[in-house]
């Protein structure tokens, strides 16, 4: 995605979700679901507070799927779902759907890509047709390719490279992880990139994009068996596609902490450290993923949280610090954390905090009354999002893509719900400790000091 569609995708969500973000009890139905005889998954959510629908076709494949040598051909590709068909030229996908009144857009993730479109829910025809066509007419003509990849590669100098946090997450995500493949980039490597060919996106294209690969989930101002209808008309048509075996590597067994210097250029230093935990795989049997999400709000879930209060206004040790628990996904989880030294304190002090945070909880626990707040909080904050039907698609998707049911979303609520003390405790006891560990530190360089001369690119090649 280029940074301008980022930036579009970043203040058209924002008024789309105030749009659909209607107050009011929520008029949302259960989801309902079909399989189309090649495959493909209907999913259909009815959401009666507008005559607004949020319509996505999502391919159960990311950056995860890449082979080595090719990082970032997943995201080229979602660019190039833009460069047209034999029936609808380069550029009129969004003009046509800008001319109904709509906005549309993609993602491409470590596990999946998506593609939508939010428009008045009598267009939603118009949406499916298009997304079908470019399902199975996509044209990658290489001049077009050639130019779509050099804006991917300032995509990347943008979001990246000239980013110094970016880097430290990058370079803390290649160290932690040894064969899997979340230690490649989603946007890929640069030197991958520069020497990327259209047949690699052409053959992509051709091995994942198939409707019994796809799931169609539509939320909004609709009847299920209306969209049904549509789907059928315009996907069932498409054959279905022997997909290729997937391969994933599983990573080797930590046998110790690592630890990385980044330097680049910034003002403030920065300390990330990611625990290699485990992702939700069983939502009715796990528990250790409610805790360590509960966890996580512990620590940082608002300015009450631990972290916030403590460090932040308290010790005014650091100027931030967080935590985040990313568990839901097809490859291993990774809880993080990270600060943003005050002036004239040491990353090193903000590292001895946050272990000590994590520490105090994991030999006292947390206190019923600390828990019971900031499990209403976090509770309320998923209820809260469901009044987005963007989000409401978006969470069925992501879940769907990791191979979790959309029909546990209320499940995760009550198990959230249901979290105790001991078992915030347990987890912090059982993944916070050093075999687990990668550290991460930005080590700031002088804003105008030079760049060390990059090497000369080599196999650029952007057509065959």
């Amino acid at each position: 995605m280029s940074a301008a569609r980022r930036l579009w995708r970043t203040a058209s969500c924002a008024v789309m979700g105030t749009m659909l973000a209607l107050s009011g009890p929520a008029a949302a139905a259960d989801a309902v679901e079909t399989t189309l005889g090649n495959g493909m998954r209907v999913i259909v959510k009815s959401d009666h507070r507008a005559p607004v629908v949020v319509s996505m076709v999502w391919y159960k494949v990311g950056s995860v799927d890449e082979v080595t040598g090719a990082t970032g051909v997943a995201h080229v590709l979602e660019h190039m779902m833009f460069k047209g068909t034999r029936s609808v030229p380069n550029g009129t996908f969004s003009r046509m759907i800008a001319a109904a009144g709509g906005r549309d857009n993609a993602f491409t993730s470590k596990d999946y890509t998506g593609y939508f479109q939010m428009l008045h829910k009598s267009q939603l025809e118009l949406s499916l047709r298009l997304e079908a066509d470019r399902m199975v007419n996509l044209v990658l003509a290489p001049e077009e390719f050639a130019k779509e990849l050099k804006v991917v590669m300032e995509e990347r100098r943008l979001r990246t490279d000239d980013r110094p946090r970016a880097q430290v997450y990058e370079q803390l995500t290649a160290a932690a992880y040894v064969a899997h493949p979340y230690r490649n980039p989603i946007i890929g490597w640069m030197s991958d990139l520069e020497s990327m060919r259209v047949e690699q996106a052409r053959a992509f294209y051709d091995q994942w994009y198939a409707p019994n690969n796809a799931i169609l989930v539509v939320v909004g101002d609709v009847d299920p068996q209306e969209v049904f209808a549509l789907a059928d008309k315009f996907f069932a048509g498409i054959a279905r596609k022997e997909l290729p075996r997937r391969v994933s590597s599983e990573d080797p067994v930590q046998l110790g902490p690592k630890r990385i210097v980044v330097k680049a250029q910034a003002e403030l230093p920065y300390l990330l450290m990611g625990y290699r935990v485990p992702t939700l795989r069983d939502p009715e049997r796990d528990w250790e993923s409610y805790a360590l999400e509960m966890l996580a709000n512990v620590l940082s879930g608002g300015d009450a949280a631990r972290l916030p209060r403590r460090l932040v206004r308290g010790e005014r040790l650091a100027n931030s610090a967080s935590a985040g628990y990313d568990g839901i996904g097809r490859g291993p989880g990774m809880f993080y954390l990270s600060g943003v030294p005050s002036p004239g304190r040491a990353v090193a002090e903000v590292e001895a905090a946050l272990r000590r945070e994590l520490q105090e909880i994991a030999d006292q626990g947390v206190a019923q009354d600390e828990l019971k707040r900031i499990k209403a909080q976090a509770v309320a904050s998923h209820v809260y999002e469901r009044d987005s039907m963007f989000f409401q698609a978006r969470q069925i998707g992501s879940l769907e893509t990791a191979g979790l049911s959309h029909r546990t979303v209320d499940l995760y609520l009550d198990k959230l719900r249901a979290v105790t003390a001991e078992q915030v405790q347990q987890v912090a006891r059982k993944y916070f400790v050093d075999d687990l560990l990668t550290v991460a530190t930005l080590d700031p360089q002088p804003l105008d000091a030079k760049r060390p001369a990059a090497a000369p690119p080599t196999g650029l090649r952007h057509a065959p």
